[in-house]
């Protein structure tokens, strides 16, 4: 969407698979009802992190016909077949099964649905046939309900097609999951034929995986961190630049102390943000100068980068940080934007694109004061444009719980730090530090700097 191009986002759920069964069986309730509670719990602990919501969100349940279709189209080509009720993808049929996990099928282990009717260990279920207890719908072949992965195949092609741009998920979903969702989707797309068949999706970005003590987190584990969990040691933006700090396909391991590192350096950001916006007179009046003072950063970026000078010196410095120059030498705002634009362009490249906002932090934090207020004004434009991008503009996509307080809050703390300016114009120090500290109890933090004191919560 930053780069203007008009995304149709498709998150799918399966609310009725092997584990869910089971699950609710455990906990005494219903399929639905699980099912129910977990999407709403999964769509709340996005919402609270910032991550946008899904263009679609189409349920399993809800598009049973079109997965009685798409299997039946598989019969058709020879790519399935039924047995006992139930129907199995052919694996023998497709040439390609396993170019997507880099997987030889001669070598691969049996599937693990060991069912009556399977004429190849590797083929695996499309339809399951009912099971005593078991939710079913009615089908050509019998009562049961569909496999996971031929869900996913039928909610992304009624909504997308059978080719689509991208296809998302964990590194752990790669094999069998995407294998078996892509066999399904080409060959029901007639390009069975191996080389130059239909791809389902042009590109696969599998997702790096949460890990605690070196161990993948998971729920049959015990050591699984709700999203709730880590809420009670840091703010929602802070957990979501945490997430944010390693490339997408990284593992990203989940400690105390590693949070603890990503809020000081959250800290570091907004605190420029702030600091920078009060001296200016706000988000509206920074802006103006930065515009007065000419071409946007953004606009002026994305031309350099159009022509290759920026971009390419974006990733020749990657290697060694930013070169022999240092990390601020000869930086401008232009060019932290199409440092920053280069790294998002490189694989969603936000290391670099986090150098590239730290440097203009501390080009900012150099011009802090009404003296320098046009440097300034460009230095916090492109900070907080670089931190829209990442969804973490202080200002914009995380305004201060409470907003409709602030006017009576700055009074309130007005008065305080008045009597702390005329307890240090009498020095009586002592009296000033108790000022501050009982402030700071409060969880409200003050600056001293040499455009007067700064207060900000904790």
């Amino acid at each position: 969407m930053q780069s203007e191009h008009e995304v149709t986002l498709v998150q799918n759920v399966t609310d009725i698979d092997d584990k869910i069964i089971v699950n609710a069986d455990r906990d005494g309730t219903s399929v639905w009802e699980l099912a129910t509670r977990q999407t709403r719990a999964f769509d709340d602990a996005y919402r609270t992190i910032g991550i946008l919501p899904p263009t679609i969100q189409p349920r399993a349940t809800g598009h049973i016909p079109e997965m009685i279709a798409l299997i039946s189209a598989l019969i058709a080509g020879g790519h399935a077949y039924a047995g006992a009720g139930s129907v199995w993808f052919r694996v023998g049929s497709f040439p390609g099964y396993g170019a997507l996990s880099h997987q030889r099928p001669d070598s691969m282990l049996p599937s693990a649905e060991s069912e009556p009717g399977k004429a190849d260990p590797r083929d695996f279920a499309l339809w399951k046939a009912a099971r005593p207890g078991e939710p079913f719908w009615s089908s050509p072949w019998g009562d049961g309900r569909p496999g996971w992965h031929l869900e996913c195949s039928a909610m992304a092609g009624k909504y997308l097609g059978p080719v689509f741009d991208i296809h998302g998920g964990g590194l752990d979903l790669v094999f069998p999951h995407h294998e078996n969702e892509r066999a399904q989707t080409v060959c029901a797309a007639g390009g069975a034929a191996g080389a130059g068949a239909e791809e389902m999706a042009r590109y696969w970005m599998h997702v790096g995986l949460l890990t605690t003590g070196g161990t993948k987190m998971s729920k049959s584990l015990g050591n699984s961190v709700l999203v709730a969990d880590a809420l009670e040691a840091v703010r929602p933006q802070v957990l979501r630049y945490h997430l944010l700090s390693a490339h997408y396909r990284s593992t990203l391991e989940y400690t105390p102390e590693a949070l603890g590192e990503s809020a000081a350096a959250h800290d570091r950001v907004e605190t420029f943000v702030r600091n920078a916006l009060d001296i200016l007179g706000g988000p509206g009046e920074a802006a103006a100068l930065a515009a007065d003072d000419g071409p946007s950063a953004v606009s002026d970026g994305r031309r350099r980068t159009a022509r290759g000078g920026a971009a390419s010196d974006a990733v020749g410095a990657a290697a060694g940080g930013f070169g022999a120059g240092g990390p601020e030498a000869g930086l401008t705002p232009q060019r932290a934007w199409a440092d920053f634009a280069a790294a998002m362009d490189d694989d969603l490249a936000v290391g670099r694109a986090l150098a590239a906002i730290f440097g203009a932090v501390g080009q900012g934090n150099q011009v802090l004061s009404k003296a320098h207020s046009r440097k300034l004004a460009g230095w916090v434009d492109v900070t907080r444009r670089m931190l829209g991008v990442l969804g973490l503009d202080p200002h914009e996509q995380w305004p201060s719980a409470g907003a409709e307080l602030r006017p009576a809050l700055d009074g309130v703390v007005q008065i305080a730090l008045d009597l702390r300016s005329a307890a240090r114009a009498r020095r009586d120090f002592a009296e000033a530090d108790s000022i501050r500290s009982r402030l700071a109890a409060a969880g409200l933090i003050v600056e001293d700097t040499p455009e007067g004191q700064r207060w900000h919560l904790a």
